[in-house]
């Protein structure tokens, strides 16, 4: 269809407003413009809109030193009828580390929006995968950044990513009960490739553990601060116990042990789980995080109960409950209370028991 057939006023204007601020960086952006046509965009004009104005507002983005909110939020409402790998011939892996890298919230959440297009199939997620530089870009930003609405997204779309692309024909003995851990739609399986890439690569395994250890925390060169330190802690803590009900023998296991021990991890434990459960955070000092760790140490045995558990799994589970509650009283108080519940599920209750009796 012609974008004529569906007039959308000022397209033209627009167009040629994106071309003198490509001319010239310094242009000032028309504001009103902008608003002006994405007002009017739906699904039927926005296809044939895209080639005309996003390459244009992707090579801006770039360059741009203002603030890109309205040049992001025009580029994200295009991007909607587009797949993965179209987007990819619009903006570039190294374009996606940029706007990554910027300080600014909104380019961030359009990098994301369009690395969030590989959750559509496994086979883009393996396309993802072998993007190394991107994959790493993303999960800094997932970690480091102050911007709450940057963090969510982020600890969203790693999970979306990581179940699309997850192989169930080997997931480690995890066969979920519950309806809501299915790929919807009858998805083919995945091929795993984005799981090795972030569990299996020594430069983006380290790179979690050095963000999310409260041994690391600093201000100079990569460090996280105190305050950005806990977001990065609280964030890694709220997609494990999706991750771990999706494979949990990856996230118990390490290719790399010497990193576990460098970030506290004692000899005989290993895994990323093992290390945000009991060595991630500290405890006396940050209470908050405590009370998150406890809240998410409590919906990752949930997540466990809705599945069927190997004899391996199930004694991983009870040594870390084992490990967790002999040196917090405070969660073990929490367990034993959600067991002695009528709320509580019974699946949830019949775990605790199984648990306690390892």
């Amino acid at each position: 269809m012609d974008c004529l057939d569906v007039p959308v006023t000022g397209l033209e204007e627009l167009e040629d407003h994106l071309q003198q601020v490509v001319a010239a960086p310094d242009t000032e952006l028309n504001a009103k413009l902008f608003d002006e046509v994405e007002l009017q965009l739906t699904e039927t004009n926005i296809p044939p809109i895209i080639p005309r104005l996003l390459p244009n507002l992707a090579q801006i983005l770039l360059t741009h030193q203002g603030d890109p909110t309205i040049l992001a939020s025009l580029a994200i409402k295009l991007l909607r009828a587009i797949r993965f790998t179209e987007a990819l011939t619009l903006a570039s892996e190294d374009a996606l580390v940029q706007a990554l890298q910027s300080p600014a919230p909104a380019a961030n959440l359009l990098a994301m929006t369009i690395i969030g297009k590989a959750t559509k199939s496994p086979s883009d997620t393996a396309i993802l995968s072998i993007m190394k530089p991107l994959i790493e870009s993303f999960l800094h930003k997932w970690l480091s950044s102050p911007h709450v609405e940057v963090g969510e997204k982020a600890t969203q779309m790693l999970g979306d990513l990581l179940e699309v692309d997850c192989d169930r024909r080997s997931s480690a003995g995890i066969d979920t009960k519950m309806s809501g851990l299915q790929i919807a739609g009858g998805m083919p399986p995945g091929q795993g490739l984005l799981w090795r890439r972030i569990f299996h690569d020594r430069d983006i395994y380290d790179l979690i553990f050095s963000l999310c250890s409260f041994q690391t925390i600093g201000d100079g060169g990569e460090q996280l601060d105190a305050r950005q330190k806990s977001l990065a802690q609280g964030r890694l803590l709220r997609v494990l116990p999706r991750l771990s009900a999706l494979d949990f023998y990856t996230v118990t296991h390490t290719h790399f042990p010497e990193i576990d021990s460098r970030h506290g991890v004692p000899n005989g434990e290993q895994g990323l789980l093992y290390f945000a459960m009991v060595d991630m955070v500290n405890k006396e000092e940050d209470m908050l995080m405590h009370i998150t760790l406890i809240d998410l140490f409590v919906e990752l045995l949930e997540r466990m109960s809705t599945t069927e558990l190997t004899k391996s799994t199930m004694n991983y589970l009870a040594h870390l409950v084992q490990i967790v509650a002999a040196s917090d009283k405070t969660l073990y108080k929490s367990l034993e209370s959600i067991a002695r519940s009528p709320e509580s599920s019974p699946e949830f209750v019949d775990l605790l028991v199984r648990l306690n009796q390892y």
